[in-house]
């Protein structure tokens, strides 16, 4: 047979066909290394003696729908050089795999449009099978990710299953690439990145995170001369939280009937954007409700208040505004407001450092949306390292295999 169709069709260089059989809806070549190839694994020297073979059987790429095996005649080979006894080294496999390397890439590109059960079935192959080669593709180009280029870094959690199981992703926030992911939320679960980024000789400028104690002890303890900013999300999320307690407290409280049923589904009015409430039925039910009840209005209009803060010109102007907010929730004397205003006067710093780099933790939180669609699609991970490999990849739209 032809040398260059077993080239271009399978990756096969060095081997030559003697003959192809027809057996059990598969088709199977019978190769071997041609004699002027054949070369000691050791010291590649052509001085040896064949001491015995024998018949090892390496899945191929298909011919249409019919699966091709190759079926090799290995020499074992005795160096008079260097003196090893080892079987020839064989260029179209990895390792001791059982299949070629042409076909783990067409597993590959065919990963990228379909799930592992669809690869797996299409091309004859099991489930482990397609799945340990996109392990392995995916820790070869994405298992160490290069940190020497970091500057703004964003941090948070997500979880992974039901039971308070959670793991920590780094974010580099210029490309939007997951450089590190940790078992667990709190400040150990960072060691090891610290020890990686040290030695990378990266200098990170900004760090975007919630307001999580863990994650700002951890910053500020191993990398003290980058500046911590709070993201603002979490901050109006802390308000609206506030904000709905107090809206729970009001209802439980109120004796009357007719009030309790006013206050009863507004939860959504009053945490939403005012500006976004177009609806005059939405807009003067949320305006009875305020009115029924004065906490709760000046809970409402001091959560409105508060997107204020970052849309000032400069920062002087946005610590002007932030100390006269806090002096408005100190005045209301409402004991959740008041923990609130305490909670962002100890944060202050972080928050106004938003003027300084205008970062955010936007960025990981459309990973994490991304991370849990991934995690339905595929019903779960049983394989934890493979499921955080593929998060490493997410950046690159071609390389997220479905699972």
């Amino acid at each position: 047979m032809n040398t260059s169709f077993l080239y271009h069709a399978f990756g096969v260089c060095e081997q030559e066909c003697s003959r192809v059989r027809y057996e059990d809806k598969s088709i199977i070549f019978e190769v071997q290394t041609r004699s002027e190839k054949l070369r000691c694994p050791c010291c590649k020297s052509r001085h040896f003696i064949r001491s015995g073979s024998t018949i090892r059987r390496f899945r191929g790429v298909p011919i249409g729908h019919k699966p091709v095996f190759l079926e090799m005649k290995v020499q074992r080979l005795e160096c008079k050089d260097c003196h090893c006894i080892r079987q020839e080294n064989i260029h179209f496999i990895t390792g001791k795999r059982s299949y070629t390397n042409r076909l783990a890439r067409l597993v590959v590109e065919l990963s990228r449009l379909g799930t592992i059960k669809d690869v797996a079935h299409f091309l004859h192959l099991s489930w482990d099978t397609v799945k340990d080669i996109q392990k392995r593709y995916l820790q070869r180009h994405y298992g160490c990710p290069d940190l020497s280029e970091l500057e703004y870094i964003g941090i948070d959690e997500f979880a992974v299953a039901k039971g308070h199981v959670y793991k920590t992703i780094v974010v580099n926030l210029l490309t939007g690439q997951v450089v590190y992911i940790g078992d667990g939320k709190g400040a150990d679960s960072l060691d090891v990145f610290w020890k990686k980024l040290k030695k990378s000789d990266a200098v990170i400028k900004a760090v975007a995170t919630d307001l999580s104690p863990a994650f700002v002890s951890a910053v500020m303890t191993n990398i003290p001369e980058a500046t911590l900013v709070f993201d603002h999300f979490h901050v109006v999320k802390l308000m609206n939280d506030a904000l709905d307690e107090i809206r729970r407290s009001v209802y439980r409280e109120e004796k009357d009937l007719n009030k309790r049923k006013v206050f009863k589904g507004t939860r959504w009015l009053l945490l939403c954007n005012g500006k976004d409430i177009f609806d005059n039925q939405f807009k003067s039910r949320l305006d009875n409700a305020l009115k029924l009840n004065e906490p709760l209005m000046k809970a409402y209009y001091l959560k409105e208040s508060l997107k204020e803060i970052w849309t000032q010109v400069n920062k002087e102007q946005a610590i002007k505004e932030l100390d006269a907010w806090i002096e408005q929730a100190y005045q209301a004397k409402i004991p959740k407001l008041t923990t609130f205003a305490n909670t962002l006067k100890a944060h202050k710093w972080g928050v106004l450092a938003w003027y300084d780099y205008h970062i955010s933790t936007g960025r990981l939180e459309g990973i994490n949306n991304k991370i849990k669609t991934m995690k339905r699609q595929a019903y779960g991970y049983r394989d934890q390292r493979f499921f955080e490999l593929k998060i490493l990849a997410m950046h690159e739209k071609n390389y997220a295999f479905v699972g």
